[in-house]
C-alpha cells in the first residue's frame, strides 16, 4: 500500500531515459507529487523526456537554457570528457537551475535518476558529490536509484521521504534497472546511450571550430552545425553542403537569408551549399564549384549554379571540383 506523503513536492531532471522514469516513479509510490524539467539547447532535446512523461504521466516542464549553458560550455570548471561534454559542469548547472524552480513553486527537494557507478567520469561518488555542491543547493538533491550508496540526505532526514525504499543500485550493469522497469510495466523506454550531441566526436569537431572563428552566435547558428558536411575555408569562411533531402531542408530552415547565401546546381539534383555571413565573391565561386562536385551533374561540364543572397538571385556556370579534391578541408 502507498503511504500517503501530503504536500511534499519533488522536482526531478528529466533526459526521458529509463533510470530517469524509475527515479520518478519510486518517489510517486511513497505518495510524493513528482513533476520533472527539462532543459534544452542546440545539443540535446526535450524528445525523449516528453515521451518519458506521456508514458508515466508525471507532468514535466520544458525550458530553453542556451543562453546562459553557452558561458559554462565554453569554459567549463571541471573541463570536458572524451570530446566537448562537461558532463560534471552541465549537471550542476542544471541542477542549480532547476533549484531556482524549485524554490519558485515550492518544491521541497530535487531528483534525478543517476546511478552510483554507472558512468566512469560522471557518475562515481566523488563527482556526485562535485555536482550537488556546486550546483548551490548541497543536502537537496536525492537519487533515489542509489540513495542507499550516498550520504543521507536533508529530505530524507527530515522525513520527507522513506529512506527503506529507496534503492542501493551501484554499478555500469543495468539488469535491476530492467527489472524493475517489468514490475512498473515501463515498456516503451530509450537506450542508455543518450542524446547528447557533445558527446559526439564530428560534432565536437565542428562546434571547437566554431567558438575558434566566432565571437557571438545565434541558436541557428549553433543548429546549423548538426546538419551536413562542413568545409572549413581560408579567410575564416565556411562552406556547408547537404547530404540528403533532410539535410537541405534543415540547412535551409537554420540559414540566416540576411546574411548567408545558399548554391543550388539548376538542372541537376544535389546538394543545397550555403556560405554563412559571406559576401566575398571568390568563395562564393569556389562554392559554387563544391556544389556541382557534390551534384549529378556531369563531370568536366561547366554546370549552372543559382546563388542566392539577401540582395540577389543570379545564375553562374562553373566547373565542379571532385569531393576528393576538398575533403582535406572538411571539418
Amino acid at each position: 500500500m502507498t503511504s500517503e506523503k501530503k504536500n511534499v513536492k519533488a522536482l526531478g531532471l528529466c533526459s526521458g531515459g529509463l533510470d530517469s522514469m524509475l527515479a520518478g516513479v519510486i518517489l510517486r509510490e511513497q505518495g510524493i507529487e513528482v513533476e520533472w524539467v527539462n532543459f534544452v539547447t542546440p545539443f540535446f532535446s526535450s524528445k525523449n523526456a516528453e515521451k518519458a512523461s506521456e508514458i508515466t504521466g508525471i507532468p514535466l516542464t520544458v525550458k530553453n537554457i542556451t543562453k546562459d549553458y553557452l558561458m559554462m560550455l565554453k569554459n567549463p570548471p571541471a573541463g570536458y570528457g572524451k570530446n566537448m561534454n562537461p558532463c560534471m559542469d552541465c549537471h550542476s548547472f542544471m541542477f542549480k537551475k532547476a533549484g531556482e524552480l524549485m524554490m519558485e513553486k515550492g518544491f521541497n527537494f530535487l531528483f534525478s535518476g543517476e546511478v552510483n557507478g554507472q558512468r566512469p567520469m560522471s557518475q562515481t561518488k566523488q563527482s556526485l558529490r562535485y555536482v550537488e555542491k556546486n550546483s548551490g543547493y548541497d543536502g537537496y538533491i536525492l537519487r533515489p536509484l542509489s540513495a542507499k550508496t550516498l550520504p543521507e540526505t536533508i529530505p530524507e532526514k527530515q522525513g520527507l521521504v522513506d529512506r527503506d525504499r529507496l534503492l542501493d543500485i551501484s554499478g555500469r550493469s543495468r539488469k535491476q534497472q530492467m527489472k524493475l522497469a517489468k514490475e512498473y510495466g515501463l515498456k516503451d523506454y530509450p537506450s542508455p546511450a543518450g542524446g547528447c550531441l557533445l558527446t559526439d566526436k564530428g560534432f565536437s569537431t565542428r562546434l571547437r571550430d566554431f567558438f575558434e572563428h566566432q565571437d557571438t552566435y545565434t541558436e541557428k547558428e549553433l543548429n546549423l552545425l548538426k546538419f551536413g558536411r562542413h568545409f572549413r575555408l581560408k579567410n575564416n569562411e565556411k562552406v556547408i553542403v547537404g547530404r540528403k533531402k533532410d539535410d537541405n531542408i534543415n540547412i535551409l530552415n537554420c540559414h540566416n537569408p540576411e546574411k548567408d547565401t545558399t548554391l543550388k546546381v539548376a538542372e541537376f539534383p544535389g546538394p543545397i551549399v550555403l556560405v554563412p555571413n559571406s559576401i566575398n565573391e571568390e568563395t562564393i565561386m569556389l562554392a559554387a564549384s563544391i556544389c556541382v562536385g557534390y551534384s549529378k551533374a556531369p563531370d568536366f561540364t561547366p554546370a549552372d549554379v543559382t546563388v542566392t543572397t539577401s540582395r540577389e538571385k543570379k545564375t553562374i556556370q562553373i566547373l565542379g571540383i571532385p569531393p576528393s579534391s576538398v575533403k582535406k578541408l572538411m571539418l
